[in-house]
């Protein structure tokens, strides 16, 4: 006798919660375990691709998107000293050739609309995961408030330093040698420049510096990537050094010298990555999002990412009995790991091509990236941003499986974006 499948989710972030809508969309209900006590504002922006708007829109977040987020027209890359390199179209243009737009969000606006959507009634506040272990064909959670969980599926939505990931593969943090300070600041203290929608970056040697407007254009998100960030504990809440930002960052152009200036609070970490996980999934376990391909954040794809993996695992799991599990774990892991691998493995190689010290390398590099810009580069994302999740009707085997690795593997070497 066939019955329907206790799933467990483990994290109340981007992509558990995405989960949690996606799998109640197909009519198969979960509990989120999620270790805060109370769901707080965290984080800075996101960069959403039409990939991931699409599927967003499709679970019924387009009237809050439309309500947070700001769609940005371009994405402008310039030197460090002021000049520009390129330019690449977003707005009209992804609409036509994606079907969505490029949009800006704040991480907690998301999670917030996220909230909304899924109800309190599968979430399980105050429930840190201490322990996994099977038990016959289930798995036994153990949580630090002694309370203990039996499901037929465990899926690690848990983020870096996912325990459920831990039960695939020892953790092994790979650190890039930069980190990130990150902050939001009212546009009404910066230039009216700030209040376009856009998405401005400049690259200098060892460094970068990226920002662009969320919560409906009344803020605006920056990510300041540079060594000294790096002290610490690789962690979002962490607090950083306003005055430190301001220095390392003294002499560069545009915008960046004003939003320097008028931060109050800033947050750093340093930056870590993971080995590429070829095995995502067990028979009764599988990862998602963070835990499953910890990226650097140099493609902006993290949460996006994240979104697809939820999409297609819930899209999966439909109308799937305890018993048909295993399978439709193998196909998510055959459908996902590729992609996200390309995905993870182009943006660690961004790293070096981003920062590359004044001289004849990064004259070529922007002779490049000016080659690549404009329409034509956005035709080039395709891979990218045309890319359907949770669309798959039949299981994929093992060998277009590893074609779609290397496919997407020569894709993901391309400009960052």
């Amino acid at each position: 006798m066939t019955r329907r499948p206790r799933i467990a989710v483990v994290g109340a972030g981007i992509g558990g919660l995405t989960l949690a809508r996606a799998l109640a969309e197909s009519g198969t209900p979960c509990e989120v375990f999620e270790q805060a006590r109370a769901m707080t504002e965290i984080g800075a922006g996101v960069q959403l691709a039409p990939n991931t708007v699409r599927s967003l829109r499709s679970l019924g977040l387009e009237a809050a998107l439309a309500r947070h987020a700001v769609p940005v027209e371009a994405m402008r890359m310039y030197g460090w000293r002021g000049g520009p390199i390129t330019a690449t179209p977003f707005g009209a243009a992804c609409e036509t050739l994606y079907g969505a737009p490029y949009c800006a969000v704040h991480r907690a606006d998301l999670q917030g609309a996220l909230l909304t959507l899924v109800g309190p009634g599968p979430l399980r506040l105050g429930h840190r995961l201490r322990d996994l272990s099977p038990d016959g064909a289930e798995m036994v959670l153990t949580f630090d408030n002694g309370r203990t969980h039996r499901a037929d599926l465990v899926v690690g939505a848990d983020g870096i330093h996912s325990v459920v990931r831990e039960r695939l593969v020892r953790d092994a943090p790979v650190f890039s040698g930069l980190g990130v300070f990150r902050g939001l600041v009212p546009v009404d203290r910066l230039p009216t420049a700030a209040r376009q929608p856009l998405i401005r970056m400049w690259l200098g040697p060892g460094r970068h510096f990226v920002c662009y407007p969320v919560s409906g254009g009344r803020l605006l998100s920056f990510s300041a990537i540079s060594p000294l960030a790096t002290a610490g504990a690789e962690s979002w809440s962490a607090e950083g050094d306003a005055t430190a930002l301001t220095e390392d960052f003294d002499g560069w152009s545009g915008l960046v010298p004003a939003v320097t200036r008028a931060v109050g609070t800033v947050r750093r970490w340093a930056l870590h990555d993971r080995p590429v996980l070829h095995t995502w999934a067990t028979d009764r376990l599988a990862v998602l999002g963070d835990a499953a391909h910890p990226m650097l954040p140099f493609m902006a794809q993290g949460a996006n990412q994240a979104v697809e993996d939820a999409v297609e695992l819930a899209s999966l799991l439909a109308g799937a009995s305890a018993d048909e599990i295993p399978e439709r774990l193998r196909a998510y892991e055959l459908v996902r790991a590729p992609r996200a691998a390309a995905v993870q493995q182009g943006s660690r190689g961004h790293s070096e091509t981003m920062h590359l010290p004044d001289g004849p390398r990064q004259r070529e590099r922007d002779r490049a990236l000016r080659r690549t810009g404009g329409l034509t580069g956005l035709r080039e994302r395709a891979w990218l941003y045309g890319h359907e999740a949770g669309t798959r009707r039949t299981p994929p085997t093992a060998a277009n499986s590893a074609g779609t690795a290397k496919e997407e593997e020569e894709e993901g070497r391309g400009p960052a974006s």
